[in-house]
């Protein structure tokens, strides 16, 4: 499969948070034919490192691993209609909303909307968007960690950015909630524009 309704680049906290949400949506009938895709590239995030004591529903001593990990495993096993695609990195996208093309050291996907969902570094370096990175504003300047330009989450027509890349601090349940919010408004243009959110419930 290699056109995409939505293809998510960054299998992190924010990534896999943004595909759940997505996933969660598919009995919707705004969402029935929609292809969803993540390139789960994950060696280069923050996670890997993480501890988390301080995040509600997550037993304390919980690693960043155990999360990577464990987030691939609920996406594939409760919503396997979401396309994990593995081992490769996003060098270049190209196009507009509906038609754009996305070009990995390995494969080429197209896809209608795209989320940028990978970590702050300066060394970002996916050609297509280097004219949005800026300086982030929320972490001190010695890190020199980056930003997209971006109005609540979306850098320009048909590209969301979500997590710390989208500006936001780097705390865990902050790209989180990056990561479904963008998910909400994705699901919101697909239902007519009509708010969308999905509430899983006990009968």
């Amino acid at each position: 499969m290699n056109t995409f309704d939505v293809l998510i680049i960054g299998g992190g906290a924010a990534g896999m948070s943004c595909a759940l949400v997505l996933g969660s949506a598919k009995n919707k009938a705004f969402t029935i034919d929609k292809t969803i895709g993540i390139i789960m590239h994950q060696k280069a995030s923050a996670l890997v490192s993480g501890l988390f004591n301080n995040v509600l529903g997550l037993k304390a001593g919980t690693t960043g691993k155990e999360i990577l990990e464990k987030g691939k495993q609920q996406l594939s096993e409760t919503y396997p209609h979401i396309i994990q695609i593995e081992q490769e990195k996003v060098q270049k996208i190209e196009g507009t909303k509906g038609n754009f093309t996305v070009i990995t050291n390995k494969n080429q996907y197209q896809a209608k909307i795209i989320v940028i969902a990978v970590g702050p570094s300066n060394l970002f370096n996916i050609e297509g968007l280097l004219q949005y990175v800026a300086p982030h504003q929320k972490l001190p300047p010695a890190k020199e960690r980056i930003q997209l330009k971006n109005n609540d989450h979306k850098v320009t027509d048909g590209i969301y950015v979500a997590g710390v890349l989208a500006g936001w601090r780097s705390q865990f349940a902050i790209a989180c909630g990056s990561g479904a919010s963008v998910a909400t408004d994705i699901l919101t243009e697909w239902n007519n524009g009509n708010p969308a959110m999905v509430h899983d419930k006990i009968d």
